[in-house]
């Protein structure tokens, strides 16, 4: 197998967006849409990767150099048209003799399968591979116009088209696959011959067969190539993954009783036999073993939740959270880079911040981690099988012993040591006939205020 190599094009203004932020680092599933093509040419192999930026692009710059190392992005100056885009990364590419496949940063949902079949058709002989779709409305998009024998013959942009081949529904993504000393040479030979005086990448198929080349479609769906110029389109993108996420995990085992209100992540990790109430939300980094129960109106990222586990309703599990087997996070309890061990509790109003839950142990209502004093963040640890009162603020750095109680009510600032018993509160006092006393007092003093 030939080397493998992406330039993935992210030049453009997307002033659609309205955005100070560049338009390819928006989110779909968590993830910025530059990322998702960067994982696809991982995925599919690719040892060099290039993203083509715009002049004035230090965001990007940084972010995409962050991922890839430096010299991982190429500037296109001034923008003029995808064909000049592609030429920008030539320099970077400089030595390499593989395939390549151009990649678009705006384009989050490609499969790597459709990219892996562009590549096999190169293995197999094809000059250019182009990433086509069917569609019942082409509309503008450029038409791919096939012979007899299925080969691309040329890509005709739809104003360009005449009516017989405004009737073809294979039509192109943009999406291309060449092998790089190829690309670059026909490249040269591209002209701004055109109503925008720029250098279209398309034109490289009609002068592939000009060579004496072949060049070959590979289809998708629709919705693997959309792309995102508007917050209108952004939102198109990002239901058509929710959808996609959804459909495959309810296949591979997991119960949705309303998926159209659960909200997944690009990296969520949910195994089979997960049940998942109405209107879940899964952040970034996310793992839920098999046989929890994730109830409704809760919100989990960068944890991970263990076989048998229960989660909600309305719980919030922050990043670190690490909730064990048949552990119970309940209504409106908060776990932040917290363990919790098998079989422990905290079913409602805890917060539970910088520490270590053991096993079967039992927190009550109101219990609260003191992890913070404005400064720094401290440990609290909870031993296996202890008991703590509802409503008791743990002071950290704070160690509760194994089977230790601590009393409701308690404000816990020294460690208790193993089945001790801890009461941190004020004592008791009883009056008798004191609040009889005080309501006759108060009831003559508002008679006297009235006169």
């Amino acid at each position: 197998m030939s080397e493998r190599a992406a330039i993935i094009l992210a030049a453009g203004q997307g002033t659609r967006m309205k955005s100070s932020l560049p338009k390819v680092l928006h989110p779909v599933g968590g993830q910025a849409m530059v990322d998702w093509s960067i994982q696809l040419a991982k995925r599919v192999g690719c040892e060099r990767i290039v993203t083509v930026v715009s002049a004035n692009s230090e965001q990007l710059t940084h972010h995409v150099e962050g991922a890839l190392g430096k010299g991982s992005t190429a500037v296109q100056d001034p923008p003029l048209g995808t064909g000049h885009a592609v030429r920008a990364a030539e320099q970077a590419l400089d030595g390499f003799e593989g395939d390549v496949i151009v990649l678009y940063g705006d384009t989050p949902l490609i499969p790597s399968t459709a990219v892996e079949a562009l590549f096999q058709a190169l293995e197999s002989g094809t000059g250019v591979g182009v990433l086509g779709f069917h569609v019942k409305d082409p509309g503008a998009y450029g038409r791919l116009v096939t012979g007899a024998n299925g080969e691309l013959e040329a890509i005709v942009e739809a104003k360009d088209a005449s009516p017989d081949e405004l009737r073809i529904d294979l039509c192109n993504s943009g999406v291309m696959a060449c092998r790089s000393g190829r690309l670059f040479r026909l490249l040269s030979k591209v002209t701004n011959d055109n109503k925008k005086g720029e250098y279209y990448l398309t034109d490289i198929v009609g002068l592939a067969r000009e060579d004496g080349a072949s060049c070959k479609v590979v289809t998708c769906n629709e919705a693997d190539v959309m792309g995102v110029n508007s917050r209108v389109e952004l939102a198109t993108a990002e239901a058509a993954f929710q959808a996609r996420r959804r459909e495959e995990l309810l296949i591979s085992g997991v119960t949705m009783t309303a998926p159209e209100t659960v909200f997944l992540s690009h990296d969520t990790i949910i195994e089979n036999d997960v049940v998942i109430e109405p209107n879940v939300v899964f952040g970034p980094g996310v793992h839920v073993r098999s046989g929890a129960l994730i109830r409704a109106f809760s919100h989990l990222e960068g944890s991970i939740v263990d076989e048998g586990a229960q989660i909600g309703p309305y719980a919030r599990l922050r990043p670190g959270a690490r909730i064990g087997e048949g552990a119970r996070i309940g209504n409106f309890v908060e776990v932040k880079k917290t363990k919790v061990g098998k079989g422990a509790k905290a079913n409602h109003l805890a917060y539970l911040g910088d520490g270590d839950v053991g096993a079967n142990a039992n927190l009550g209502a109101g219990t609260i981690f003191c992890n913070y004093d404005g400064f720094f963040k401290y440990q609290t640890r909870i031993g296996e099988g202890a008991f703590v009162g509802s409503n008791s603020a743990l002071v950290a750095p704070v160690t509760i012993g194994k089977g230790a109680y601590v009393g409701s009510g308690s404000v816990v600032t020294q460690d208790v040591s193993d089945d001790a018993l801890a009461l941190a509160r004020g004592q008791q006092v009883e009056k008798a006939g004191w609040a009889s006393t005080f309501r006759a007092q108060m009831t003559e003093k508002k008679k006297t205020s009235q006169t």
